[in-house]
């Protein structure tokens, strides 16, 4: 425990716990980070690919039926075959399309749907998800259980629960210590397949 810090704010006690960290204990089955659809990135991609394939397609038909090609393609056409590769117009394209094209490599390869903690698969054809805001919201409850605890605040991560509570009587360590076996009992009981580490911070309030 610390004493009163500068200015008189009130003394805070503050921990990071590694107890339990990582994999959750043996007997639960493996499960992975459920994938997102990403329809909403998927659906633009497959509008502009349609939407440009349909206006070459048109243009190419109406060249063979005999008309003209459209002035935006034979603009497209003299701008490319007489702009120097140095031109910024011409980087900045290609800077674009790059770019582009790592974001659809990076939403193709990683799972997404980061709220969603997985759980422990106890049978192969069943899987189970945890929103982490209804996590928070259960050991936060819990939490408000310990004696001496005014108020908190959890935050679910996927790695990591930060705690942050303000105890108005009792021995701040005492608290902790509670605040700690607490935490620990929920996360085990939320059945997720890895238990994220613990920072517990307990202070005073503010007085006023």
């Amino acid at each position: 425990m610390s004493g009163p810090e500068p200015g008189g704010g009130p003394p805070t006690l503050e921990k990071s716990a590694t107890e339990g960290a990582g994999a959750a204990p043996d007997g639960g089955g493996r499960a992975g980070r459920f994938w997102s659809a990403r329809r909403l990135p998927a659906a633009l991609v497959a509008l502009v690919v349609v939407g440009v394939a349909g206006v070459f397609l048109y243009d190419v038909a109406a060249v063979r039926a005999g008309r003209p090609a459209m002035g935006w393609r034979r603009r497209l056409a003299r701008e490319l075959a007489t702009r120097p590769l140095d031109d910024p117009w011409v980087i900045g394209g290609a800077v674009a399309a790059v770019a582009i094209g790592l974001w659809l490599l990076v939403l193709a390869a990683t799972p997404g749907l980061r709220g969603v903690l997985p759980m422990r698969r106890d049978t192969p054809d069943l899987r189970a998800g945890l929103d982490r805001r209804a996590a928070a919201l259960v050991l936060r409850d819990r939490v408000m259980e310990v004696s001496g605890v005014q108020s908190v605040r959890v935050d679910v991560g996927r790695h990591r629960i930060r705690t942050r509570a303000l105890s108005h009587f009792r021995d701040l360590e005492e608290v902790r210590t509670d605040v700690d076996t607490v935490l620990a009992d929920g996360v085990r009981e939320l059945g997720l397949v890895r238990h994220p580490r613990l920072s517990v911070r307990v202070s005073r309030p503010v007085k006023r």
